[in-house]
């Protein structure tokens, strides 16, 4: 994919995003936009450095690093960036996530419904299992820490 097209991707799901945030949250467009540019920057030089650098890592591992880098206490954007990202409901973007879920599933529909109820069976035991666990861990840490 060209940067053009990695470019408007990102900014149409900023624009989702900031969307979500001021539907969901009542953070206004405009106080969200400096965060949302603050993101699209990082994912377009994660994307840059996934073309340039010849290490093979994902993007999610470039924006990962390039955002703790940007907001690490030696970084002179530190309170800038902090503050910007701030103004983002990070819970706001799953609305975006669920859609493009959706529509990618949509086109393989016909192969999902092969798999036939096991595929029913395996999630619901993983989600389960998923929850369960967590309560466990998180229960035992607490205890562990004289939370509760």
């Amino acid at each position: 994919m060209r940067y053009i097209e990695w470019l408007i991707l990102l900014v149409i799901g900023a624009c989702g995003t900031g969307l979500a945030n001021f539907i969901g949250y009542d953070v206004g467009f405009l106080d969200s936009l400096p965060g949302l540019v603050i993101l699209v920057v990082i994912s377009m030089l994660a994307v840059v450095c996934t073309k340039v650098i010849p290490l093979k890592l994902p993007i999610v591992a470039y924006c990962a690093i390039i955002g703790l880098i940007s907001a690490c206490p030696l970084s002179p954007i530190r309170s800038f960036v902090i503050a910007s990202a701030a103004a983002i409901n990070f819970t706001a973007p799953f609305t975006m996530v669920g859609a493009y879920a959706g529509l990618a599933i949509g086109d393989q529909l016909k192969q999902f419904v092969k798999q036939g109820p096991k595929i029913l069976i395996v999630g619901l035991l993983v989600m389960t299992g998923t929850f369960l666990g967590s309560c466990i861990w998180d229960s035992l840490v607490l205890t562990l820490t004289g939370a509760i």
